[in-house]
């Protein structure tokens, strides 16, 4: 659009600014572009030094496959004995003699079983946290991303490879059992 024309004797109006123009003169785009570098200090934010060799590897150890699997084989070694002591607790067959149903069991006998149960279930959690893990961490790898299928896909690893003991059947059903309730449980914490 050409600008009005000015009156006799007045100064002729400015040309009409033109934006791209602007920017190329700020240099926001074009080949005079400078980069901006991202400080938190800039924007506000609390400014923190550079990470260290140290730290990085130390993030390194904590985010490889090695450690969460096991991070997991020990947070389910505990879950599992808490879980299992807790279950024996509760159970009044605990130090229960079948040969001998009129006797009642002395407290070593109750203590011994809550602990063997408390193990067995320690060993169990730990297994399948392990498994699990490993899995989890092996699919996020290969897959490149980390979202809910790594876990429903890890899920469905795991509980097919703990039911096909018990044959193809119970295989499927463990498959699909542990996805949805990794599925619910990825769901729940994200």
């Amino acid at each position: 659009a050409a600008p009005p024309p000015s009156a006799p004797g007045e100064p002729p109006p400015p040309p009409p600014l033109q934006y791209s123009l602007l920017l190329q003169h700020l240099h926001l785009v074009g080949d005079k572009r400078q980069p901006r570098a991202w400080d938190p200090a800039a924007l506000g934010g609390i400014p923190c030094p550079p990470k260290s060799e140290e730290q990085k590897m130390v993030e390194r150890v904590m985010e490889s496959c090695p450690f969460k699997a096991a991070l997991a084989c020990v947070g389910g070694f505990v879950l599992g004995g808490a879980f299992g002591i807790f279950t024996a607790g509760i159970d009044t067959n605990v130090g229960f003699d079948p040969k001998d149903p009129y006797r009642t069991p002395t407290a070593k006998e109750v203590l011994k079983d809550m602990g063997q149960r408390g193990i067995s279930y320690a060993k169990n959690f730990a297994i399948v946290g392990a498994m699990f893990s490993c899995t989890e961490c092996v699919v996020e790898s290969y897959r490149g991303k980390s979202d809910w299928k790594n876990s429903v896909i890890s899920g469905c690893i795991t509980g097919g490879a703990i039911g096909f003991r018990a044959g193809l059947k119970a295989g499927v059903i463990g498959c699909g059992g542990f996805a949805a309730f990794s599925a619910a449980v990825d769901y729940y914490l994200r």
